[in-house]
């Protein structure tokens, strides 16, 4: 049995291995089959083609050769092994171990001797190591082979990748530790692949070096940019904010080492300082969406209620990472808010992003895009230089959200579902089987649903434990009328019993579609409505509309709208000659894939 991708040493919920909480055919069950099948080969392909993945060949060599890529282009390569990794931890042998095999093989011939491993740096025809922090990435993509290398072992039991990311561990300790370089990395990901080294090999020091970098964060150890000291969350020690600020990702990725250090430390008022930070951040900095990030410029949080959708940058990455933080979040208070936001994340930032045919993406995520949108700039290798176009891209020039996609979708069953000593929880509802362990004995049900385009969720007991044993369902913040019955007679959503084999709970979800008006300080979008449908977020799309309107013609009649048929309809007026036309609203994931459109998630409310 494998490990998990997040494994606290102690929490009020205990994560399940992949290899027990397995997606099934469903919607997201197909979503990880196109990742496994197209995103990752797809992404090792253009990785390939680039040189990216050539770089450590060229460091090994110890010859002279031209570097390829971005400055963090070997993270790119980890986070593919780390997507690799956790496919084998749930399904299995299969073509891509070869696949990690050869990168692994590269990248472990290309580290240092006293362990360090980088790609641009170091060598007499480059720039001396550690010698650009603001913007360099090298503890960034030190953080990313950790990860990878913790996956890879707890995937295939071996330590090819380990004992690299132990070698740059150590150096990492050497050189930042106490007495050490008194500076952190531009980019926070370290803290976080730190911590969970340190779950696997019990190394002491890892974790401490993980502290001191989050105690050292806010300090001001990195110059000062046109961006502000906030862009790097160096202007406040992270004990000392109450919400996220500056580059998006970066935040998140911070935010979330610093609960797993909180977590294993015992640090109580740094985890408070997080939980306050996160209740703040989604109540003033998140879009509808889940997605984060109001600036282009700099891939930043706005200030509170800056939240423009036509100038939303809602990076995909910034969705993994926010996925990231909530998780451990909720594993570290068992507390169901923590799930709603990685659902509403889920469905409409990650689901959104990949491109049917599992060979495009989003990089940003806007919520209206004015006018439809082909005129897509590319470099000479046939990648696209800008993030914020308005269709999906093969490739990017800063292309590290498809291999963020591919892990997170590959490790996907692990937010399933949890355990307590004498229970299951289960917080996302999917076609899934969950084999547990409790104090009785194993526990394994079968979830089986069509969510969420149905709110039917029937889950059936497989193997039931000796003693009595709970069950608890998410019960979500949208759904208005939650119904759970046992065996056909109503139930709690959180039942203690003695189970059988055969059990049956069916779980019913409130899917009609909700109205939803902005926050009266959200100046962007003041007299506009959106709709939500369950977890999904909907949108009006340009082709939906009679060929004489325009977008910016369409205003929406609230008290119109319907579900029909398994789709919602509502009435657009036209604003100018005041003609009124039924039009379907799809889920915003669905945007933009019957060719180029204009689209908007906030709606001028009809007067009248």
């Amino acid at each position: 049995m494998s490990a998990p991708p997040v494994q606290p040493s102690h929490a009020l919920l205990q994560p399940l291995p992949l290899d027990r909480a397995r997606l099934e055919e469903g919607f997201w069950g197909r979503l990880q089959t196109v990742s496994r099948s197209a995103v990752i080969p797809h992404a090792v392909e253009w990785m390939e083609r680039l040189g990216w993945v050539a770089n450590f060949d060229g460091a090994a060599s110890g010859t002279r050769y031209e570097h390829r890529g971005r400055e963090f282009a070997d993270s790119e390569i980890y986070k593919i092994i780390e997507a690799i990794s956790w496919e084998r931890a749930h399904s299995g042998p299969s073509a891509l171990d070869t696949i990690a095999d050869d990168l692994i093989r590269r990248v472990a011939a290309a580290q240092e001797p006293d362990g360090y491993l980088h790609t641009l740096f170091g060598r007499p025809w480059q720039a001396p190591r550690y010698s650009d922090f603001t913007w360099g990435h090298e503890l960034y993509c030190f953080g990313h082979l950790i990860q990878a290398a913790v996956a890879h072992h707890r995937a295939y039991g071996t330590r090819s990748l380990l004992d690299v990311a132990v070698r740059l561990a150590d150096h990492v300790c050497v050189m930042f530790g106490p007495g050490g370089l008194n500076r952190v990395c531009g980019h926070a990901e370290i803290e976080v692949a730190l911590v969970e080294l340190f779950r696997t090999t019990g190394e002491r020091r890892h974790l401490d070096q993980a502290a001191l970098f989050i105690e050292r964060r806010g300090t001001g150890t990195l110059p000062l940019i046109e961006f502000g000291r906030a862009f790097a969350q160096d202007d406040l020690p992270v004990r000392e904010a109450d919400v996220l600020r500056g580059h998006a990702v970066r935040a998140l990725y911070l935010a979330a080492g610093a609960v797993d250090v909180a977590v294993e430390t015992g640090d109580r008022e740094l985890l408070d300082a997080l939980r306050t930070q996160w209740d703040n951040t989604v109540a003033r900095r998140t879009y509808i969406t889940g997605g984060m990030g109001s600036h282009h410029m700099d891939e930043a949080f706005g200030e509170d209620h800056v939240l423009p959708p036509d100038r939303s940058y809602c990076e995909t990455c910034a969705g993994v990472a926010s996925i990231m933080f909530s998780w451990r979040l909720l594993l570290a208070t068992g507390e169901p808010r923590y799930a709603d936001l990685i659902e509403r994340t889920l469905h409409n930032i990650v689901a959104t992003s990949l491109g049917e045919d599992g060979r495009s993406f989003f990089y940003a995520n806007t919520l209206h895009q004015r006018h439809p949108s082909d005129d897509v700039p590319l470099n000479d290798d046939g990648v696209c230089i800008r993030g914020g176009s308005g269709r999906r891209q093969a490739w990017y020039e800063v292309s590290c959200c498809p291999p963020n996609l591919a892990r997170t979708l590959a490790s996907l069953g692990g937010y399933l579902a949890t355990t307590t000593s004498d229970g299951i929880q289960i917080h996302q509802y999917a076609s899934s089987t969950i084999d547990a362990v409790v104090a009785g004995g194993p526990f394994e049900l079968d979830v089986t649903t069509d969510y969420p385009r149905d709110g039917a969720v029937t889950i059936t007991v497989r193997q039931a434990p000796a003693r009595p044993a709970s069950v608890t369902l998410r019960d979500p913040e949208w759904s208005a009328a939650t119904r759970l019955s046992l065996n056909g007679e109503p139930a709690p959503m959180t039942l203690t019993r003695t189970w059988q084999v055969g059990d049956r709970l069916e779980l019913t979800l409130d899917l009609r579609p909700r109205v939803v008006r902005p926050d009266h300080r959200v100046d962007a979008v003041r007299g506009c409505v959106a709709v939500r449908r369950g977890p999904e977020v909907l949108a009006l799309e340009s082709v939906d509309l009679p060929p004489s309107w325009a977008l910016e013609d369409a205003t929406l009649l609230p008290d119109t709208v319907a579900a029909e048929h398994g789709s919602v309809v509502a009435t657009a007026r036209h604003h100018r000659t005041g003609e009124d036309r039924a039009v379907p609203l799809i889920p915003y994931r669905s945007w933009a894939r019957r060719g180029p459109s204009a689209m908007r998630v906030w709606i001028p409310e009809a007067r009248g």
